[in-house]
Order: structure tokens, then C-alpha cells, then sequence
């Protein structure tokens, strides 16, 4: 029990730490290689608060543990509403900007019905799944063509103060690749090790992996969200605190369950 305590905790940790890695190191090396910086952060940077959900998912669909792989992507969901923006709510009243209210939102509750949908027959299939990373591409080829119609010099702004200068600081290749292969490895073993002492768990206790899913897992592998949203609305960024969430939302779905 002790060692399935363990694993869980070293499974975390690694997950919100490796996922960090990876972004970074991904879009300064981007930067480095002159591909666009909304470009950078509407795909590595948006989607990489969902590597944990993403890694965890996979390794448990690897396995055969079907309820893992499922709870995680929906108690994930229902804790970034409930949870991130109920508390960032709390810090400061979140002004929702109008293209997520127009289409963001509704395409999160959407795909959030479809999912319902596809899973009424018992069973989410490969047809499914197909479909699913289908939409994940056809949102961020969306999402690309709507962030063209921001200023150059809007997006450097927020690239910049994300990242800091990439310009001034060099390509520091070997770095940047250094940290993006961390950070992968780091999101493969920290997923064995949480998949492996979560099923440890709940074998322990007569728990079903579905229950371990939906709690445990799914809140663990939202504590990237969590930081990125609360530090967002402690320093008065709304639109990034709610889109954030809606995001992370649509892409555990498309994505992370798609594949």
C-alpha cells in the first residue's frame, strides 16, 4: 500500500513538472527556429497544460484500463469548471471575452454531448476516435486563422511576456532540446507510475479504476490548469484564467480521448 502511495505521488509530481519542461523548451526552440509565436502558443503552449491528461490516458489505454483513460478525461473537465474557475472567480469576477462565449463555449459543450453520445452504444471505438482527433484538428486550424487577425506586435507582447526574449537570449539549442526530452520522458514514467499506484489503490480498496479515475487522477493531472489559471487571475488576465479552462476542456476530449 505504502509503495502504491508512493508511486502516485512521484507520478504526480513528475507529470506537472515534465509537462512545464516541455512546453517551454518546445516553444523557445520554436522561436528559435522563426515559426510564429501565436502559432507556438495556440498548439504547444495551450495544449501543453493537457500533456498529464494526455499522458495518463494513452499509457492507460495502452494497458487495457479503459476506465482510467475515460474517468480521467471526465472528472478532469468537471474539475476545471467547478473547481479553477470556481476559485478564480473568487479572486477576481472573470469578464468573459465574446469569442468564447460565441463559439468556445459552445463548442465545449458540444463536443462534451457528443462525447455523451458516442459513449450511449457502451463503447468508444476507433471510428470514434477518429472522429474525435478529426475535430481536435479542424479547432486548431480555427483557432489559427482567427489569431491571424491579431497585430504582429500584439502577439510578441504576449509571446515575450510569457517566455521572455527569445531573440535577446539566443536559440540555446541544446538546452531547449534538453528540456523537451525531459519533459516527455518525465510524462511516460510519471503516467506508468501514477496509472500503476492509482490501480494499486483501488485494487486495495475494492475501488473501482473508473471512481480512481474520476478523483484522483483527474485532479492530479489538472494541477497545471490549476497553477495557470490562478496566477492568471492574480495578475488580472481574464480572458487567459476562463480560456485556459475552455480550452484544456476541448482538447481532452478531441484529443486526449480521441487518441
Amino acid at each position: 500500500m505504502t509503495h502504491a502511495i508512493v508511486f502516485l505521488i512521484l507520478g504526480l509530481i513528475l507529470l506537472v513538472f515534465s509537462a512545464d519542461f516541455l512546453v517551454k523548451g518546445a516553444a523557445r526552440l520554436a522561436a528559435a527556429l522563426g515559426i510564429a509565436p501565436l502559432v507556438v502558443g495556440l498548439t504547444v503552449v495551450a495544449f501543453g497544460t493537457s500533456a498529464p491528461e494526455l499522458a495518463v490516458s494513452v499509457m492507460s489505454a495502452f494497458k487495457g484500463q479503459a476506465d482510467i483513460a475515460l474517468g480521467n478525461v471526465v472528472g478532469s473537465n468537471i474539475f476545471n469548471v467547478l473547481f479553477i474557475l470556481g476559485v478564480s472567480a473568487l479572486i477576481i469576477p472573470l469578464v468573459v471575452n465574446q469569442q468564447l462565449v460565441r463559439f468556445d463555449v459552445p463548442v465545449m459543450i458540444g463536443v462534451s454531448f457528443l462525447l455523451m453520445g458516442l459513449g450511449l452504444d457502451g463503447r468508444i471505438g476507433r471510428i470514434d476516435g477518429i472522429l474525435l482527433f478529426l475535430l481536435a484538428i479542424a479547432y486548431t486550424v480555427f483557432l489559427i486563422r482567427q489569431s491571424r487577425k491579431e497585430s504582429d506586435s500584439e502577439v510578441v507582447q504576449e509571446y515575450e511576456k510569457e517566455f521572455g526574449d527569445a531573440k535577446r537570449e539566443g536559440p540555446a539549442w541544446f538546452k531547449n532540446l534538453s528540456f523537451i526530452v525531459l519533459g516527455i520522458g518525465g510524462l511516460v514514467l510519471g503516467s506508468n507510475w501514477l496509472v500503476e499506484g492509482a490501480v494499486m489503490i483501488a485494487r486495495t480498496f475494492g475501488i473501482s479504476e473508473l471512481i480512481i479515475g474520476l478523483t484522483i487522477i483527474s485532479v492530479g493531472t489538472s494541477l497545471p490548469e490549476v497553477a495557470t489559471s490562478i496566477v492568471a487571475a492574480l495578475k488580472g488576465e481574464r480572458d487567459i484564467a476562463v480560456g485556459n479552462v475552455v480550452g484544456s476542456n476541448i482538447f481532452n476530449i478531441v484529443s486526449v480521448l480521441g487518441l
